[in-house]
């Protein structure tokens, strides 16, 4: 099997059961960026922008996490995520969702699906 390195986002070992991985999407001084988070079983990616005013969720490198691992933060405004649906259980975006981007999991590594259009979503950005 042969693996588009461009999709590359990360390995699945890095997301720990309470970890993230950022990424971004495209070049410049200020590509977009995303993160992916595991989900139980599941791997999910989001835009790192909050549903509240589109902040960035981190401010740290790949520190998207409540203490204790269970839900996403966002930490210029207290919102709390849910890591499977990206939905906003608590905060000033409360019923709002992230916005999801589309993975797989091929050979032990996180790739953005193949449906999703980075040019496209990166230009939403410029």
């Amino acid at each position: 099997m042969e693996i588009d390195l461009e999709r590359v986002l990360c390995r699945v070992e890095e997301l720990a059961p309470t970890g993230c991985r950022e990424f971004r999407l495209g070049g410049g001084e200020w590509p977009a960026r995303g993160f992916a988070v595991k989900a139980g079983t599941e791997v999910r990616a989001y835009l790192n922008r909050c549903a509240h005013l589109a902040l960035p969720l981190n401010m740290l490198p790949d520190r998207f996490l409540t203490h204790d691992g269970s839900l996403i933060l966002c930490t210029a405004h207290g919102a709390l995520f849910e890591k499977g649906s990206g939905y906003c259980v608590a905060g000033p975006c409360f019923g709002a969702s992230l916005e999801r981007i589309a993975v797989q999991v091929v050979a032990g590594f996180v790739l953005l699906d193949e449906s999703v259009e980075v040019a496209a979503l990166v230009a939403r950005f410029d």
